[in-house]
């Protein structure tokens, strides 16, 4: 399987405008550019799809191990907080904090976290990124 995104540039690094497009269409043109990944401006940033996208693969994954156990959750919600530091060499994402929220009938708390541990170093955007990752796992 192979999937796409695109992105287009126009102008400098404080002035110049950008544009997100994803192969599915979930994206289209959506505005990015330094203003909304430094100020807090209208737009996208890259850390915050990197972050919807570890933790829509990291929730996948652990539907998967779930069901592998004979679990299926009701509802999970995982937030992804990406951090972007300054280094020496200009900028790099250091971290990643996944926060899961879930509720699966017939889990235990061991059983729960001990999934959920494992989802998150098997996920392959996990696997991706060379960053610390962290977990917060609550069975509800």
């Amino acid at each position: 399987m192979k999937a796409s995104g695109s992105a287009i540039w126009q102008g400098g690094i404080k002035d110049g405008k950008g544009a997100i497009s994803t192969q599915s269409g979930a994206l289209k043109e959506y505005p990015y550019g330094f203003s909304s990944r430094f100020e807090g401006k209208p737009g996208t940033n890259p850390e915050e799809l990197i972050g919807a996208a570890h933790a829509g693969c990291f929730t996948m994954a652990l539907s998967l191990i779930l069901g592998e156990a004979q679990l299926t959750a009701e509802r999970m919600e995982t937030k992804a907080d990406v951090t972007l530091d300054k280094v020496e060499d200009g900028f790099a994402i250091t971290a990643v904090h996944l926060t899961l929220k879930a509720k699966v009938p017939g889990a235990t708390r061991e059983k729960f976290e001990e999934l959920a541990a494992k989802a998150k170093s098997g996920c392959p955007v996990s696997k991706l990124l060379n960053a610390k990752i962290t977990l917060d796992a609550t069975l509800e």
